[in-house]
């Protein structure tokens, strides 16, 4: 059952070049215009099932928060049809909804009434909110007292305690410090679970691959991806590279001399697995493997030992700064680690056409949580900073964890020396000099 429906959905605004222009239409009755319409969103039609969560990614200016708007019933299109089905509690632009002259316990009990509180439901629910938004005596002072991330605090606190059967968060939570978007991500996910529908909006990749269901690419008001959040955030953050890479001058090395294709004496040549392909295919990916250090390829990955990723890589154009590398990724797409061969201070030599190179990535396994975890190669031309794709390729091997004898404590245990009665300063005890030793 969608909660959700946009048919045909455009919003439009009116521009006005002079002040004067807007008293002039109204003294015509609009029958002239002295306007020029921008529009923010163009044709854009969706659904949204009841407890999805849809993330919604773009550039600043692409229409992310007039949607969100809409659907809040702040705004109503101008062409379309838009349909929201039950209660709706909305974080959007820092402080929307407050009162700056009211406290914050007035604010809470105004934007529930707003939501049709009652006052003895909202008594009910207030010292769940006060504790969750933990701004101490500041609850009792006017909202225009408080910093950018107190405004957050309370209004998260108060969008997730009124029982929302959709809930839309904007990028608001960049704001906050990082102890309680935390807290907030937390309590998404725990929404998520209750079934809760879920319009999330955020410029970080790493947040939306976690909660996303299903993704939107809003482009300049129009759609130009809706999907799989793993392929629609995979093309975005493609094009997002392209887009940077117009605005980058490379100052090539001098070119490589004339001579015979170099090609490397052991190449990989097959590649398991394509989600997603993409570059300007000036070089491409020959294929990927993981071996041990014995040259036995891995059927999982092992804690505390060390692996070898080999990348061959074939230039078709002349390549000035070639760098190879690939990017972990656990089982719920979040990218978990990854390096280059420029991250690790090892400048590979141009590339001219026809050229193979195979890079070996000597890795250390460290002890990570029993999981699926995919390597995703690539090939680029240019430096860390201002660099062209040239060929990527999402998930393509994806190995196994190994479980160890000790238990993981979250994601990943770190090396770890414990040292009893110890000295900071000063010569070390005997015990922590033999561990050491």
């Amino acid at each position: 059952m969608s909660l959700i429906s946009f048919q045909g959905v455009s919003k439009s605004y009116p521009i006005y070049r002079r002040p004067s222009d807007r008293l002039k239409e109204l003294l015509f009755f609009n029958r002239r215009r002295f306007h020029e319409d921008f529009w923010a969103l163009r044709d854009i039609s969706f659904e949204i099932n009841r407890g999805e969560t849809f993330c919604i990614v773009g550039e600043n200016g692409s229409g992310k928060s007039t949607l969100l708007q809409i659907v809040a019933g702040i705004l109503a299109p101008t062409t379309g049809a838009a349909a929201v089905t039950g209660r709706v509690s909305a974080l959007l632009e820092l402080g929307s909804g407050f009162n700056p002259e009211f406290s914050g316990k007035d604010n809470v009990y105004l934007n529930a009434a707003i939501l049709g509180f009652s006052r003895a439901a909202v008594d009910r629910i207030y010292r769940q909110i006060e504790e969750f938004a933990e701004i101490g005596d500041f609850i009792h002072q006017p909202v225009k007292t408080y910093s950018s991330g107190m405004v957050v605090r309370l209004a998260f606190a108060v969008a997730i305690h009124v029982e929302p059967e959709i809930l839309i968060v904007d990028e608001a939570l960049a704001v906050g410090d990082i102890y309680f978007r935390q807290r907030c991500l937390r309590k998404v996910h725990e929404l998520r679970n209750r079934g809760v529908t879920i319009l999330f909006v955020s410029h970080s990749a790493g947040d939306v691959k976690a909660l996303g269901d299903r993704t939107l690419w809003l482009d300049h008001g129009r759609i130009r991806a809706l999907g799989e959040t793993d392929k629609v955030v995979a093309q975005y953050l493609a094009a997002m590279v392209e887009k940077d890479s117009a605005y980058l001058e490379l100052k090539p090395p001098a070119p490589r001399a004339d001579g015979p294709a170099v090609e490397a004496p052991e190449v990989v040549t097959t590649i398991p697995n394509i989600d997603h392909r993409y570059g300007d295919e000036r070089a491409e990916i020959l294929g990927i493997a993981v071996f041990d250090r014995y040259g036995q390829k891995l059927p999982l990955l092992r804690p505390g030992e060390v692996c070898v990723v080999r990348i061959s890589v074939r230039a078709r154009e002349n390549i000035a700064m070639p760098n190879v590398g690939f990017v972990l990724r656990n089982h719920l797409g979040v990218d978990f680690a990854g390096t280059n061969t420029l991250r690790e201070g090892f400048d590979l030599p141009p590339m001219r056409a026809g050229d193979i190179y195979t890079v070996d990535f000597h890795v250390m396994i460290p002890e990570l949580y029993p999981s699926e975890f995919s390597f995703s190669p690539a090939i680029a031309d240019g430096t860390l900073v201002s660099y062209h794709m040239c060929d990527w390729i999402d998930n393509a091997i994806t190995l196994q964890m190994g479980h160890t004898d000790n238990p993981i404590y979250g994601y990943i245990h770190l090396p770890c020396k414990v040292e009893l009665n110890g000295r900071l300063a000063g010569k070390a005890s005997p015990q922590a000099e033999a561990r050491l030793a």
